[in-house]
């Protein structure tokens, strides 16, 4: 006799999550915790990216790495370590980045006695630096790759790790050491590079909004905020359920800064020597914390169909043995039949875990669509389809929305209508998500509201108008703990925050406004 599996029930994780509303913060790790994405390490300041968590990183590095081959990009691969005389050939850059190096300085260890230490005879000549951006190795390569305007455009791209040591950290969002793509490339005028930076930024927001089911503002960052080394910098950032905005990517636009510590020149057409232009521009693990603040809720992970790594679960449910054997060919035969129409599915028949582990276990894991196979299901010829998310509607519990998230159909009728429930429920994501960040902006115009949105609504996206220089961003930051996140595009700017106007801190005469949040 088998032993039972438990019937259709609905039960409670057996490791709570902190509910948003008491502590977003703590929620967020939980979250992470109980889908299993990723730990801190016996490294300070590091993260172990668990599999779950690195399969929806490799979604992503797929989505990317596809429009960035489309737009002409080539991927290659450059040293870690980054000699400390090339580092600093861009005093700017250098000096932005010195408070964050690691730095090699021995090569060997050794042992007397069992105790391992440094060899002080293995000091190295000149230190190493461990990359926190690659810009200064690439741009030595580029100097033996480039001679000609035939040789322009140069589009690159890596895929590699960074390490800048950071004082404060959390889990995918600022880690000492994290993944990213960092592509870097070199033009014949500025004009090309200009549009090479917009480009990119373009494929980062299409991506966010269409992939990732975020919503994006895309713009320029003031002076004070630009990349080190940077003539322009553009940013793209969503807003957060907690009301924070979160920098998702970057573009810049190098001009000639780095071809020219490099000494990287070309013969152009005229046959002159010319310092190429420039730009870098990269996107890292934080988009995972991304996802997981956007979207999702208090019972776990909630992911976008098109990023997530399982995006349906088949469960078996039965009692006897007889009923076994009929629910488990039932249910690898429907695994089956979705994997030929591309998706990606698992069939949990694992024995001693009952349905409702099952059910919890994938719904903290954010897997999109379950399907419930059953012995009465096997009788009327169905299949239950319960889905992972489902827009709230005003006044309803936890429970009724559950209940209204199953759905029982025919067998041929569910799975044809798999496809569609996923799509849906990628459109419903970017809505939620587009809903949120229209509730929580506000077009501001006195220091007063603004005041008021940040200390005692909670704050958000303020749209105002600005005239304050570097030392009123100090003081804002100072008293409210916000920054300008960017200047926005023309495109991007609220109907309702056009138009000239005052800044609220000076008074004096505003062309734009920009946009104000507090930040990760």
């Amino acid at each position: 006799m088998a032993e039972p599996q438990g019937v259709r029930q609905e039960v409670r994780s057996a490791v709570a999550i902190t509910p948003r509303a008491k502590d977003y913060g703590q929620w967020y790790l939980d979250v992470v915790r109980t889908a299993q994405l990723a730990e801190h390490s016996a490294v300070r300041g590091c993260m172990v990216i668990r599999p779950h968590g690195y399969s929806i990183w490799e979604r992503m590095q797929r989505e990317l790495d596809d429009r960035f081959k489309a737009t002409g990009h080539q991927n290659a691969y450059f040293p870690l370590f980054i000699p400390v005389s090339l580092l600093a050939k861009e005093e700017e850059h250098a000096a932005g980045f010195a408070k964050e190096c690691a730095v090699v300085t021995h090569h060997r260890l050794k042992s007397i006695d069992g105790k391992v230490s440094v060899d002080p005879a293995s000091e190295l000549e000149e230190p190493l630096v461990i990359r926190p951006t690659s810009e200064t190795i690439i741009w030595e390569q580029f100097k033996g790759w480039i001679q000609s305007y035939r040789d322009l455009p140069l589009l690159i791209n890596q895929w590699a790790n960074i390490v800048r040591w950071e004082m404060r950290t959390r889990l995918f969002l600022r880690t000492s050491e994290f993944l990213w793509q960092e592509g870097h490339t070199a033009h014949a005028t500025d004009g090309e590079a200009l549009e090479e930076t917009w480009r990119m930024l373009g494929v980062y927001a299409e991506f966010a909004r269409n992939v990732m089911a975020v919503p994006v503002v895309r713009g320029r960052k003031t002076p004070g905020e630009r990349f080190a080394g940077a003539v322009e910098t553009l940013c793209i950032e969503g807003m957060m359920q907690d009301g924070k905005a979160l920098q998702m990517g970057t573009s810049h636009y190098l001009g000639q800064n780095f071809a020219k510590s490099a000494g990287v020149q070309f013969l152009n057409a005229e046959g002159k020597l010319e310092y190429v232009y420039a730009t870098s521009w990269g996107v890292s693990t934080r988009l995972v914390g991304a996802l997981i603040m956007c979207h999702s809720d208090d019972n776990g992970l909630v992911l976008p169909p098109k990023l997530a790594p399982l995006q349906v679960v088949v469960v078996p449910i039965f009692k006897t043995d007889a009923e076994r054997a009929q629910v488990l060919e039932e249910g690898s035969k429907v695994a089956s039949e979705l994997k030929a129409k591309g998706l990606s599915v698992k069939f949990d028949d694992r024995d001693g875990v009952t349905p409702g582990a099952k059910y919890y276990e994938w719904e903290a894991k954010g897997v999109p669509l379950r399907i419930e196979v059953g012995p009465k299901d096997l009788e009327k010829g169905s299949l239950c389809l319960a889905r992972r998310f489902m827009l709230e509607i005003q006044g309803e519990n936890d429970a009724q929305r559950r209940k209204r998230s199953k759905s029982f159909l025919p067998r041929a009728e569910a799975l044809a209508s798999v496809q569609p429930t996923l799509e849906g429920m990628q459109g419903e994501l970017l809505d939620r998500a587009t809903a949120l960040r229209e509730r929580r902006s506000r077009v501001i115009d006195d220091i007063q509201d603004y005041e008021r949105f940040f200390k005692e609504e909670g704050g958000g996206f303020a749209w105002v108008h600005w005239a304050g220089g570097v030392e009123g961003e100090d003081e804002l930051a100072k008293r409210f703990e916000t920054t300008i996140r960017c200047i926005p595009m023309p495109e991007d700017i609220l109907p309702a925050a056009k138009g000239e106007g005052k800044c609220i801190l000076t008074g004096k005469p505003s062309q734009q406004r920009v946009l104000m949040a507090r930040a990760y």
